[in-house]
């Protein structure tokens, strides 16, 4: 077969590959469509098809790697007066966030509503924790590491947005987002207790395995702050870069 041919075949096939690939900028994102009367379940399809994409990283919107989701801080206080018991947990780095699901779409396309369901088999925790005061009546002043592993999270979050033009584009602009989540199964410890102290171990063991509920409760306040801060950039970074049009159209 003459060269010539082959690198002219070449040449052509790179050009129609390129030619696709900036015709489907949003390749990450399924359309979807006002008229559909099954507009959410598209919606849910389109937003399971993007966290599958965003698990492979998606470059134009600077997703390399989804994991670990990392918290700065969170902290717990346990009873009053100057023994009671207060944690706080640093450097929190979870993983297997983004294995979620979205289970169901509920939306409001004409005011820009959405309501997102969606779960999360397991999540793993890791993270760094100081301590003051008195549990089980143990001194329980100290740290070491802190490890949790979270089964069946269930979370709904609330979006609302409104659209703006910019540079002759419509975007979505967020205005309000609100979540709350629960846990099914919870399994936590701490390990690596400073001074290599066992009893205070074998404490906190005891009382955070018996009480992992409660626990997460006291955490919750703090943690959703958090969470939703982190869920405030991912959605605001996808509505910058992403027209209204490429998500729903008329």
């Amino acid at each position: 077969m003459d060269k010539r041919f082959i690198f002219n075949l070449i040449t052509f096939l790179v050009t129609i590959f390129a030619s696709v690939q900036a015709d489907n900028q949003f390749y990450y994102l399924k359309k979807c469509y006002k008229s559909d009367p099954e507009v959410n379940e598209c919606l849910k399809r389109s937003s399971n098809y993007l966290i599958a994409n965003m698990r492979q990283g998606i470059p134009e919107l600077n997703m390399y790697e989804p994991e670990p989701i990392i918290i700065d801080e969170i902290g717990i206080a346990l009873g009053n007066g100057p023994d009671g018991y207060r944690a706080s947990f640093r450097n929190i780095k979870a993983y297997g966030v983004s294995n979620l699901t979205i289970t169901a779409v509920r939306s409001d396309i004409e005011s820009n509503q959405f309501q997102f369901t969606f779960y999360i088999p397991h999540i793993s925790a890791r993270a760094l924790y100081e301590s003051t005061g008195v549990l089980i009546l143990v001194q329980a002043t100290g740290g070491g590491s802190y490890w949790g592993e979270y089964e069946g999270v269930k979370a709904k979050v609330y979006i609302k947005a409104k659209p703006v033009d910019y540079q002759g584009k419509t975007f979505l602009s967020l205005q309000q987002i609100k979540m709350d989540f629960s846990v099914k199964d919870i399994k936590m410890g701490v390990e690596n207790v400073h001074n290599g102290n066992s009893v205070i171990q074998a404490a906190l063991n005891l009382f955070i395995n018996s009480n992992a509920q409660d626990l997460l409760k006291e955490m919750k306040p703090d943690l959703k702050k958090k969470l939703l801060m982190i869920m405030k950039n991912f959605v605001e970074n996808l509505f910058s870069n992403i027209p209204y049009n490429e998500w729903i159209s008329e």
